[in-house]
């Protein structure tokens, strides 16, 4: 057995961290893109487009991450398609995050007063002009602290991509014990690893809810 010092668990499971940190990036960037899209055909005049929005955020909120992740590695496979680990954690990770942000957005939108629709309307506004100079302005107002507070959750969600081998920050704890039989000391470290990924964020949510209501309030 190698021998690790705790420097030697903590500087892996940092470099492993890495890759989490990449993962939840490339997941909410790409899942923010997606989930745009979805939302203007969510409350768009298609019904065909509302239909499928609706039934996409069903299925993705509906049915576990980790049945998504085994269907993107191993479904496509079936196909003759090879799909690297990474990849497939990714492309899993932003579909399910466009379904979330999607519904998230879809709210706040909803939310803003029919009357800003009705008096936009009268100044002889398009649909596209009253979603980018009246509606989307308010909305992003109420959007940000749901936002923020969800990429907490995408962070968390990458932990599960280590079942189909990506080696982010909790596949590497697992490694790291399974070298060192040190689990309580290895976990410990993973999970303050996280902890100082996701703290950050829940706090900004709460602060940005709180002074985004104030500023509300006094508007």
């Amino acid at each position: 057995m190698t021998d690790f010092t705790t420097w030697d668990i903590l500087r892996n499971l940092l470099l492993a961290a890495r890759w989490t940190v990449l993962l939840s990036l490339v997941s909410f960037i790409g899942g923010s893109l997606v989930g745009v899209a979805l939302l203007f055909a969510r409350i768009g005049k298609s019904g065909g487009g509302r239909a499928f929005v609706k039934a996409y955020v069903e299925i993705f909120q509906g049915t576990p991450l980790l049945m998504q992740l085994f269907l993107t590695f191993f479904g496509l496979g079936l196909f003759g398609i090879d799909v690297p680990a990474w990849l497939a954690a990714g492309l899993a990770l932003i579909l399910w995050s466009a379904a979330f942000l999607t519904e998230i957005w879809r709210g706040c939108v909803e939310s803003v007063a029919k009357g800003q629709w009705e008096a936009s309307s009268s100044l002889g506004m398009g649909y596209l002009q009253q979603m980018r100079w009246v509606i989307l302005p308010q909305a992003l107002r109420v959007a940000v602290p749901p936002t923020v507070g969800f990429s907490v959750q995408v962070v968390k969600g990458t932990a599960l991509t280590s079942i189909i081998g990506f080696v982010e920050l909790s596949k590497a704890g697992t490694m790291v014990t399974n070298a060192t039989f040190e689990p309580f000391t290895v976990y410990g470290f993973v999970a303050l690893i996280y902890f100082c990924l996701c703290w950050p964020l829940s706090k900004s949510s709460q602060i940005l809810e709180r002074k985004l209501n104030v500023a509300h309030r006094n508007h």
